[in-house]
């Protein structure tokens, strides 16, 4: 697994984006400093996020806490695929969710990802190979991979959090779809994920009442161009 960035590294994307892109202003003035959000990796790392999807962080935490039990604290694609579908049931998952469980344990046993050398591929390499397992999207992909992996440069588009958050700083009418989203992140690179770090943050920060939201100007498409060229790196 991808150490992930360091205090001093976030600090200085978050200075390079201060440059890149001025609209930011905002989330960076309201957003303190932030931890990178490192989870545990691997074959564990994605079923965890799997179970915990769609329910309460008590919930999540509760369910999990019940598979490990239930897989003696081993939590491998071999023990989840010795365990039937209905013992996984037994232990707090839906069938679609222990489906996909064995889903991941299979396309790891099968040799179709390695997740002990997932690090070898490339962001979009990797995000190809996770979506080809039944039961991961694309977004779970590209979480997985910031979360999990420590990747510096996915930004997961189709978050509506993270649209929202791109509405605020834009000051725009609507939330950009999904495609608007990527696109909106390009200029961002090669610090993408903080970016999503620090909007998410910002959007947390706003929702709990600790930052009053002001409307910015309308987003200038035609401003923004001009920006992008000052900063070609």
């Amino acid at each position: 697994m991808v150490a992930a960035p360091t205090a001093e590294q976030i600090a200085g994307a978050r200075a390079a984006l201060a440059d890149l892109d001025p609209a930011l202003e905002r989330a960076l003035a309201q957003t303190p400093v932030f931890d990178w959000r490192l989870r545990t990796g691997g074959f564990e790392g994605l079923f965890r996020m799997i179970v915990e999807q769609q329910v309460s962080v008590a919930s999540a935490a509760a369910i999990w806490a019940r598979v490990v039990q239930g897989l003696e604290g081993e939590v491998t694609p071999e023990k989840v695929l010795a365990t039937e579908i209905e013992a996984l049931r037994g232990l707090g998952l839906s069938i679609q969710k222990a489906t996909y469980g064995h889903e991941i344990a299979r396309a790891h046993a099968d040799g179709r990802i390695d997740f002990d050398h997932l690090e070898r591929l490339s962001d979009e390499e990797a995000v190809e190979r996770l979506v080809a397992i039944k039961g991961v999207g694309k977004w779970t992909a590209e979480t997985f991979l910031m979360f999990c992996e420590g990747r510096r440069d996915v930004f997961p588009a189709g978050d509506i959090a993270l649209q929202e958050a791109i509405r605020w700083a834009d000051g725009a009418p609507s939330r950009p779809r999904e495609k608007d989203a990527y696109a909106r992140a390009e200029m961002w690179r090669p610090h993408r994920s903080v970016a999503a770090h620090l909007l998410w943050g910002w959007y947390g920060a706003v929702k709990r009442g600790e930052v009053v939201l002001e409307e910015g100007p309308p987003f200038n498409p035609a401003s923004r161009a001009r920006e992008t060229r000052k900063h070609p790196e």
